[in-house]
């Protein structure tokens, strides 16, 4: 195991690889996230939160080591923000992130549809979509709905970055950690409107949910990435301070690249920690992404 993460470090995933893996990665996030919603005796409550955040770090570990493990736009965006993907690279994720939660909420509404306890499909799922003013469980207006996802998004972005970053960062730990924020932050915005964090899931959940999911979508992109974006700047602020005095036991950050591609490896579970775009990077070669928002582009 630890000779095959060497040669995914040395040899990076193709795009087309990454993007597959982020494609399954959101639709397994959504298939989960729909349909445990919508056929849990509970309507949902802490089993679904957990359940969805459990899938989240699942899918951090099986994919992880492919394509870095964002399966949300929003997470995208923190990264490119950080320097740790290309703007070509995060624009082809997010795409790849969108059509594979449209593929998850359709087998979900497919196996709606073979269920005759649930008649109307649509309405079913929902019951699942995000949503606000008449659409939110605590009748949350849309002020108080674009606030909550800003700050909750923020949180899972900054969760993201802070976990899979520096010499102290651990493989195996990163998926708990997003994991464990997924499932409490998603506890708190459901009785607030069904807030997934997530854009690409509110994406795939409005296409198989009546009208006004859709109609409301625009809220639940502005709202994430407006979070992602704040996570994204904080933390490259941070990345600015001098480093700390080397511990005694810390391993030796060889090849690290200001992710943490050279963090305590984990033998059992291949890297998570970092899109592996930036590891095949090399020193020297030109960061769009950080020179952009370091404002070092044209100079």
């Amino acid at each position: 195991m630890t000779s095959s993460v060497q040669a995914t470090a040395e040899h990076p995933p193709g795009l087309i690889a990454r993007l597959g893996a982020e494609a399954l990665g959101t639709m397994f996030l959504v298939l989960v996230a729909v349909g445990v919603k919508i056929f849990s005796t509970q309507q949902g409550g802490p089993a679904t939160a957990l359940a969805i955040g459990l899938s989240v770090t699942a899918g951090m570990i099986a994919f992880g080591y492919v394509s870095g493990g964002h399966f949300n736009p929003a997470i995208t965006l923190g990264n490119l923000i950080a320097g740790r993907i290309r703007a070509v690279a995060a624009l082809a994720y997010v795409v790849a992130q969108v059509i594979g939660a449209v593929v998850g909420a359709a087998l979900v509404y497919f196996v709606v549809l073979a269920s005759p306890v649930l008649a109307d499909a649509r309405a079913a799922l929902g019951t699942a979509a995000a949503g606000y003013g008449e659409h939110s469980a605590a009748q949350t207006q849309l002020a108080g709905v674009l606030l909550a996802e800003v700050i909750g998004t923020a949180i899972l972005v900054g969760v993201f970055l802070g976990a899979t970053a520096g010499r102290r960062a651990i493989a195996a730990l990163a998926p708990i950690a997003v994991g464990l924020a997924t499932a409490v932050l998603l506890q708190f915005g459901e009785i607030v409107g069904n807030l997934p964090f997530n854009p690409a899931r509110a994406t795939g959940q409005a296409f198989f949910s009546p009208s006004w999911a859709l109609e409301g979508l625009w809220l639940f992109w502005v709202g994430p990435l407006l979070g992602a974006a704040l996570a994204g700047f904080v933390f490259r602020g941070f990345s600015n301070f001098p480093a700390a005095a080397p511990v005694a036991g810390d391993v030796p950050e060889a090849g690290n690249e200001g992710g943490a591609a050279g963090a305590v490896q984990a033998p059992a579970v291949p890297a998570t920690t970092e899109a592996p775009v930036d590891k095949g990077r090399t020193a020297g070669t030109e960061d769009e992404a950080r020179d952009f928002f370091d404002g070092k582009k044209g100079q």
